[in-house]
């Protein structure tokens, strides 16, 4: 019986399924760091643990798998009945036994896979609404869970590093963050710019710019630079602080 392969032919797409699966692998070992006693443990969320990571992780994919299943049969299929239910549900999750929050993780994203990878060529632009009402083609899930696994496998908190995710995916991620800075702004916002990859986001004139390696910049940007680590950052045009809320 041939092997059942992706159906996708954009190569956006390809390379996203590529990035996300990887990032499931590295998710994956990440937990497996962690020992069912420390699954108790904070992690880098404020107010979360570790069993809130790993709960909000597994439903992120149930999540997203609905919204697959929007693009396959156009038959809508919010990722949430509501903001109230998502919170709930990741509540809730947070109190499974061990065993079955690691189960709820590779059973989760296992399925999401499959729906990925049958899902038809002429699909992957199917619009689908996220969470937030952000109206984006089927193809965005993949993106979407590409932030989710790598950024929450730092939140862990097992050893994962943020310098460890792709740097094509941390360019990413600062282009998604700085354009949320711009559309919902909250003060004075700031341009950024890699040292290291010669990338800039916002114009080079703009008040003040924070300039450094771009995992120190990633992790900034993200709310997960440790302050004993902000020195390698640079600031111009006024004093460090943290930055804009950005999700």
């Amino acid at each position: 019986m041939p092997a059942r392969v992706d159906q996708a032919h954009d190569p956006a797409v390809v390379a996203d399924l590529a990035t996300a699966r990887l990032g499931t692998a590295f998710f994956r070992r990440a937990l497996n760091r962690v020992l069912d006693d420390d699954l108790d443990g904070v992690s880098l969320l404020p107010g979360w643990t570790r069993r809130h990571v790993v709960a909000h992780v597994g439903y992120n994919a149930r999540a997203l798998a609905r919204l697959v299943d929007w693009a396959a049969t156009g038959v809508e299929t919010p990722m949430y009945d509501s903001p109230e239910a998502r919170n709930e549900e990741i509540e809730f999750g947070a109190t499974l036994p061990p065993e079955a929050l690691r189960n709820l993780v590779e059973h989760s994203a296992i399925d999401l896979d499959v729906r990925w990878r049958d899902l038809a060529a002429d699909r992957w632009s199917q619009i689908v609404r996220t969470a937030q009402g952000r109206e984006v083609p089927a193809a965005e899930t993949v993106w979407m869970r590409i932030r989710e696994v790598w950024l929450h496998a730092v939140d862990l908190d097992s050893g994962a590093r943020v310098g460890q995710i792709p740097a094509d995916v941390q360019e990413r991620l600062i282009s998604d963050i700085h354009r949320a800075w711009v559309v919902r702004p909250a003060g004075r916002i700031p341009s950024l710019a890699a040292t290291d990859r010669s990338a800039r986001w916002g114009p080079p004139d703009a008040a003040s710019t924070v300039s450094g390696p771009l995992a120190a910049l990633t992790a900034w940007a993200t709310g997960r630079l440790p302050t004993a680590a902000a020195e390698v950052l640079r600031w111009s045009g006024g004093p460090p602080g943290p930055a804009p809320r950005w999700i």
